[in-house]
Protein backbone atom coordinates (compact mmCIF):
# COMPACT_ATOMS: atom_id res chain seq x y z
CA UNK A 1 0.00 0.00 0.00
CA UNK A 2 1.78 3.33 -1.16
CA UNK A 3 1.13 6.29 1.65
CA UNK A 4 1.66 10.09 0.67
CA UNK A 5 4.21 12.28 1.25
CA UNK A 6 3.39 14.31 4.34
CA UNK A 7 2.99 17.99 3.19
CA UNK A 8 6.13 20.07 3.35
CA UNK A 9 6.10 22.37 5.76
CA UNK A 10 8.04 25.38 7.08
CA UNK A 11 10.06 24.39 10.45
CA UNK A 12 9.34 25.72 13.45
CA UNK A 13 6.77 28.66 14.27
CA UNK A 14 5.94 31.48 12.12
CA UNK A 15 6.23 33.62 15.53
CA UNK A 16 10.38 32.36 15.46
CA UNK A 17 10.58 33.67 11.92
CA UNK A 18 9.18 36.96 11.95
CA UNK A 19 11.94 37.85 14.88
CA UNK A 20 14.43 36.21 13.27
CA UNK A 21 13.92 38.67 10.16
CA UNK A 22 13.32 41.66 12.80
CA UNK A 23 16.92 40.78 14.50
CA UNK A 24 18.39 39.82 11.21
CA UNK A 25 17.16 43.54 9.81
CA UNK A 26 19.07 45.52 13.03
CA UNK A 27 22.16 43.54 12.40
CA UNK A 28 21.72 44.35 8.96
CA UNK A 29 21.62 48.04 9.58
CA UNK A 30 24.22 47.85 12.40
CA UNK A 31 26.51 46.00 9.69
CA UNK A 32 25.86 48.78 7.05
CA UNK A 33 26.89 51.24 9.63
CA UNK A 34 30.55 49.40 10.17
CA UNK A 35 30.87 49.12 6.60
CA UNK A 36 30.06 52.95 5.91
CA UNK A 37 31.99 54.52 8.64
CA UNK A 38 35.06 52.18 7.52
CA UNK A 39 34.60 53.60 3.94
CA UNK A 40 34.57 57.64 5.65
CA UNK A 41 37.38 56.87 8.10
CA UNK A 42 39.80 54.18 6.33
CA UNK A 43 42.40 54.88 8.60
CA UNK A 44 40.84 54.70 11.99
CA UNK A 45 39.47 51.47 11.05
CA UNK A 46 43.07 49.91 9.88
CA UNK A 47 43.96 50.85 13.12
CA UNK A 48 41.30 49.89 14.53
CA UNK A 49 41.49 45.97 13.26
CA UNK A 50 45.18 45.87 13.58
CA UNK A 51 44.20 45.30 17.35
CA UNK A 52 42.32 42.98 16.95
CA UNK A 53 43.44 38.88 16.82
CA UNK A 54 42.10 36.80 13.78
CA UNK A 55 42.87 33.70 15.09
CA UNK A 56 40.75 34.98 17.92
CA UNK A 57 38.14 35.58 15.63
CA UNK A 58 38.39 32.32 14.43
CA UNK A 59 37.97 30.14 17.47
CA UNK A 60 35.12 32.20 17.80
CA UNK A 61 33.72 31.38 14.82
CA UNK A 62 34.88 27.40 14.80
CA UNK A 63 33.14 27.78 18.62
CA UNK A 64 30.15 28.53 17.12
CA UNK A 65 29.76 26.48 14.09
CA UNK A 66 30.29 23.51 15.64
CA UNK A 67 27.26 24.29 18.09
CA UNK A 68 25.49 24.91 15.18
CA UNK A 69 26.61 21.88 13.53
CA UNK A 70 25.59 19.81 16.89
CA UNK A 71 22.46 21.79 17.46
CA UNK A 72 21.18 20.51 14.09
CA UNK A 73 22.31 16.95 15.15
CA UNK A 74 20.35 17.26 17.98
CA UNK A 75 17.31 18.12 15.99
CA UNK A 76 17.74 15.36 13.84
CA UNK A 77 17.78 13.04 16.81
CA UNK A 78 14.14 14.62 18.15
CA UNK A 79 12.51 14.29 15.03
CA UNK A 80 13.78 10.55 14.66
CA UNK A 81 12.47 9.76 17.75
CA UNK A 82 15.26 10.19 20.31
CA UNK A 83 14.95 12.66 22.29
CA UNK A 84 17.30 12.27 24.92
CA UNK A 85 19.69 10.99 22.39
CA UNK A 86 19.10 15.34 21.74
CA UNK A 87 19.51 15.97 25.27
CA UNK A 88 23.03 15.32 24.87
CA UNK A 89 23.83 16.50 21.86
CA UNK A 90 22.08 20.17 23.17
CA UNK A 91 24.52 19.76 26.17
CA UNK A 92 27.28 19.50 23.74
CA UNK A 93 26.17 22.56 21.59
CA UNK A 94 25.70 24.58 25.13
CA UNK A 95 29.24 23.67 25.92
CA UNK A 96 30.83 25.24 22.52
CA UNK A 97 28.84 27.88 22.94
CA UNK A 98 30.31 28.20 26.27
CA UNK A 99 33.81 28.36 24.84
CA UNK A 100 32.85 30.90 22.62
CA UNK A 101 31.70 33.18 25.00
CA UNK A 102 34.58 32.63 27.36
CA UNK A 103 36.74 33.55 24.26
CA UNK A 104 34.84 36.33 23.63
CA UNK A 105 35.01 37.62 27.31
CA UNK A 106 38.47 37.22 27.45
CA UNK A 107 39.01 39.35 24.34
CA UNK A 108 36.65 41.74 25.33
CA UNK A 109 39.01 42.02 28.83
CA UNK A 110 42.00 42.39 26.77
CA UNK A 111 40.65 45.06 24.98
CA UNK A 112 39.32 46.73 27.64
CA UNK A 113 42.75 46.16 29.67
CA UNK A 114 44.45 48.12 26.46
CA UNK A 115 42.38 51.12 26.78
CA UNK A 116 40.20 50.19 23.37
CA UNK A 117 36.64 51.34 24.71
CA UNK A 118 34.23 52.35 23.22
CA UNK A 119 34.90 55.98 22.89
CA UNK A 120 38.67 55.17 21.52
CA UNK A 121 37.58 55.35 18.54
CA UNK A 122 35.23 55.18 15.81
CA UNK A 123 36.17 51.53 14.87
CA UNK A 124 36.04 50.24 18.46
CA UNK A 125 32.22 52.35 19.17
CA UNK A 126 30.73 50.18 16.37
CA UNK A 127 32.89 47.08 17.73
CA UNK A 128 31.49 47.16 21.15
CA UNK A 129 27.72 47.85 19.65
CA UNK A 130 28.06 44.98 16.85
CA UNK A 131 29.93 42.23 18.96
CA UNK A 132 28.13 43.54 21.98
CA UNK A 133 24.43 43.03 20.45
CA UNK A 134 25.45 39.63 18.95
CA UNK A 135 27.15 38.23 22.62
CA UNK A 136 23.62 39.26 23.98
CA UNK A 137 22.13 36.91 21.05
CA UNK A 138 25.09 34.41 22.08
CA UNK A 139 23.72 34.26 25.53
CA UNK A 140 19.92 34.03 24.97
CA UNK A 141 20.79 31.59 22.79
CA UNK A 142 22.88 29.38 25.19
CA UNK A 143 19.93 29.45 27.43
CA UNK A 144 17.59 27.86 24.88
CA UNK A 145 19.97 25.27 24.05
CA UNK A 146 20.40 24.39 27.59
CA UNK A 147 16.23 24.59 27.95
CA UNK A 148 16.33 22.07 24.71
CA UNK A 149 18.40 19.86 26.44
CA UNK A 150 16.21 19.74 29.37
CA UNK A 151 13.12 19.84 27.62
CA UNK A 152 14.16 17.01 25.25
CA UNK A 153 15.69 14.73 28.29
CA UNK A 154 12.26 15.05 30.27
CA UNK A 155 9.97 15.04 27.07
CA UNK A 156 7.24 17.28 26.26
CA UNK A 157 8.76 19.46 23.36
CA UNK A 158 6.85 19.47 20.50
CA UNK A 159 9.52 18.64 16.92
CA UNK A 160 8.28 22.19 16.05
CA UNK A 161 9.12 23.75 19.33
CA UNK A 162 12.64 22.19 19.12
CA UNK A 163 13.13 23.52 15.70
CA UNK A 164 11.89 27.05 16.73
CA UNK A 165 14.95 26.72 19.42
CA UNK A 166 17.83 25.13 17.05
CA UNK A 167 16.74 28.29 14.13
CA UNK A 168 17.40 30.80 16.87
CA UNK A 169 20.60 29.22 17.03
CA UNK A 170 20.86 29.20 13.12
CA UNK A 171 20.45 32.67 13.17
CA UNK A 172 23.50 33.91 16.00
CA UNK A 173 25.75 31.62 13.59
CA UNK A 174 24.60 33.37 10.48
CA UNK A 175 24.77 36.17 11.81
CA UNK A 176 28.08 35.53 12.90
CA UNK A 177 29.57 34.20 10.08
CA UNK A 178 28.63 37.51 8.39
CA UNK A 179 30.48 39.33 11.81
CA UNK A 180 33.86 37.69 11.66
CA UNK A 181 34.81 38.85 8.00
CA UNK A 182 33.37 42.78 8.08
CA UNK A 183 35.14 42.82 12.22
CA UNK A 184 38.17 40.83 11.92
CA UNK A 185 39.46 39.99 8.03
CA UNK A 186 38.33 43.07 6.42
CA UNK A 187 40.83 45.37 7.63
Amino acid sequence: MCTLPEPRRLPGDLAMWLFILAELTVFALLILAFATARLLAPQVFAEGHAQLDTSTGLAMTLSLLTAGLLAALALQQVRQGCPRRGAGLFVAALLAALLYALIKLAEYGHLAAAGLGMEHSRFFTLYWVLTGFHFLHVLLGMLILGWLALGCWRGGLSVGGVESGVLYWHMVDLVWVVLFPVVYVMG
